[in-house]
């Protein structure tokens, strides 16, 4: 094993206790303003301490826009808002080269005006309004966190983050995600409606004078710190290979591949999937005070990670299936440890085991 588990043992429980801590105070804060919503807050702030964007899918009312706001309250980090419209260009968001000219000497120049892409928390809301040609404006800021204008590559400022929300059952006037985009994304989170409690305490909230105080609690070096420690945890190969065979397992008759996928799908996961599979397990075994990922960790990343990177084909569509259907096969029907393993036992590492 490398990473974490090489250093000096009581160290290494502190910078997990810390890593925790600073996840608690960010969750705290959003719980100020959020009600409910705990596993959709806690899996963008998983996608957060990755480095990776997030979708949020939810019909309208339910908080997508206000949950981003509120994160960006409780982080130290420049926010940016673009609502996407038909009309959007990419030079609104990315920038453009303007001429300027000197008052002094008269000469003019162009100068690079940046975009609202040029913030570190970007709320792309209603992203799936946008044209084809404009929501490609945001795969190099997203894949490369740079954009490209008049030749020259200009850096986005660090850490990034791109949180995008779609409406599920308004579907005039939009144009869908292409799959080259969709994969840019770290996670896909459906927001689910409030409960009967939650309702009340919505209200409770939003029709009195309560205001809640959010107070930003960790700025952009702590963030990048944590994001670093999460890719220093380890994981070991047998738990790594579960991984890598859950998205195999999504690719239609490959060697993996469940009854569903055979049936229904008509392209599985890339590699990108399954990074965010095991990045994402990384944080989960983190906030379990562990520095090495089990199988259970995995499981937990599965459906968030995977499920927008699964295209159905006509007869999956017909029929009324999900991705979050064809994953729910993949991970009873995947078994943890492979049959072809002949691994000894002690290879298991205490707490890398479902």
């Amino acid at each position: 094993m490398t990473g974490i588990p090489t250093e000096d043992l009581q160290q290494v429980a502190e910078r997990c206790r810390d890593f925790r801590a600073k996840f608690d105070s960010v969750q705290e804060q959003i719980a100020k303003v959020i009600v409910g919503q705990q596993e959709v807050v806690r899996n963008v702030l998983i996608a957060l301490f990755c480095g990776g964007h997030v979708l949020l899918e939810g019909v309208p009312g339910l908080g997508k826009t206000l949950l981003v706001r509120t994160l960006s309250s409780s982080l130290s980090l420049k926010f940016r808002r673009i609502q996407f419209t038909p009309d959007l260009m990419p030079a609104d968001i990315v920038g453009t080269n303007m001429v300027i000219e000197d008052s002094e000497t008269g000469h003019r120049v162009f100068q690079f005006q940046s975009g609202p892409i040029f913030g570190q928390i970007i709320l792309a809301d209603e992203v799936n309004r946008a044209t084809p040609k404009t929501q490609s404006a945001m795969l190099e800021a997203m894949q490369e966190h740079s954009v490209t204008a008049g030749g020259a590559i200009h850096l986005l400022p660090e850490p990034f983050l791109v949180l995008a929300t779609q409406n599920p059952i308004e579907q005039e006037g939009t144009y869908p995600l292409p799959e080259a985009q969709l994969d840019r994304f770290f996670f896909k989170l459906l927001v689910p409606y409030s409960n009967r409690e939650e309702l009340s305490a919505i209200l409770d909230r939003t029709t009195t004078a309560h205001r809640p105080d959010v107070q930003p609690v960790l700025d952009g070096p702590a963030i990048v710190e944590a994001q670093e420690l999460v890719r220093r945890v380890a994981i070991a190969p047998h738990v790594q290979d579960y991984a890598i065979r859950l998205a195999l397992a999504t690719h239609p008759q490959g060697p993996f591949a469940v009854e569903m996928a055979n049936r229904f799908v008509r392209f599985g996961s890339s590699p990108r999937g399954v990074q965010a599979l095991v990045l994402a397990a990384k944080v989960h075994s983190l906030l379990e005070q562990r520095y090495h990922v089990s199988f259970s960790d995995i499981q937990a990343a599965l459906l968030p990670a995977l499920r927008h990177r699964i295209l159905l084909n006509f007869e999956g569509q017909a029929e009324g299936i999900s991705a979050d259907d064809v994953l729910a096969q993949i991970l009873e029907k995947t078994p943890t440890v492979a049959a072809e393993s002949h691994a000894p036992r002690e290879a298991a590492s205490p707490g890398a085991s479902a």
